[in-house]
């Protein structure tokens, strides 16, 4: 499976009008292949959207969006309001859960670190030790590398219920000794490879995401 990840910017004072058309123009949109989420930016980079779409392969999602560009229907008509667009292809990591609706949220920490290349090996082995204590405190959404589009990227998506709620966690966990990973792999002598570079938002989901 790969998940799309489509990110625009939008005009200040939009969001509602975006949402508003989007959602109308998915009810057709959806009969071709569901959304796995779609979020706006609450902290962070503000007047962005973000919609995650999943498909089997490439193949698959060159066929439907050839369906429903054909259809007419789509896109929906938020073209004036767009100011940039970019897209993503994520595989997920062997232990990534699937996106799979339901209410976890409404508060989404979307976690974006880049590596040097040939270090994501490394990241998801120290990953797979470290995760089941972490997820124990918090629900994984997401992990995940980019496989077309910005390179070296590794994506993690966690839900709150509150945003007291991500800060005690985080600090929990640090406590602990569970988490980051690298500290983790550091106190076992295993290598770990830092990050380039670090990227962080905090999303909150439309009344039409299947996560919430």
């Amino acid at each position: 499976m790969i998940y799309e990840f489509r990110t625009y910017d939008i005009k200040p004072g939009s969001l509602a009008e975006v949402e508003k058309r989007f959602g109308e123009a998915y009810e057709f949109r959806k009969t071709l292949s569901p959304l796995a989420a779609f979020w706006h930016t609450e902290i962070g980079p503000l007047n962005q959207i973000i919609h995650v779409w999943p498909y089997k392969d490439l193949e698959e999602r060159a066929k439907v969006r050839a369906a429903a560009y054909k259809s007419g229907q789509w896109p929906p008509k938020t073209g004036e309001f767009l100011t940039a667009q970019r897209t993503e292809i994520f595989v997920p990591a062997p232990f990534s859960p699937e996106i799979t609706p339901g209410k976890t949220g409404p508060y989404f920490e979307m976690r974006t670190y880049t590596y040097a290349p040939g270090a994501l090996p490394n990241v998801m082995e120290n990953w797979g030790k470290a995760l089941p204590d972490r997820i124990k405190l918090s629900p994984l959404v997401f992990c995940g590398y980019t496989e077309l589009g910005g390179l070296n990227k590794w994506l993690h998506i966690w839900a709150y219920p509150t945003l007291d709620a991500r800060n005690n966690t985080r600090d929990k966990a640090k406590d602990a000794g569970i988490w980051p990973p690298s500290a983790v792999a550091a106190k076992t002598g295993a290598k770990s490879i830092p990050y380039v570079m670090q990227e962080n938002k905090i999303v909150m989901p439309a009344k039409f995401s299947p996560v919430q």
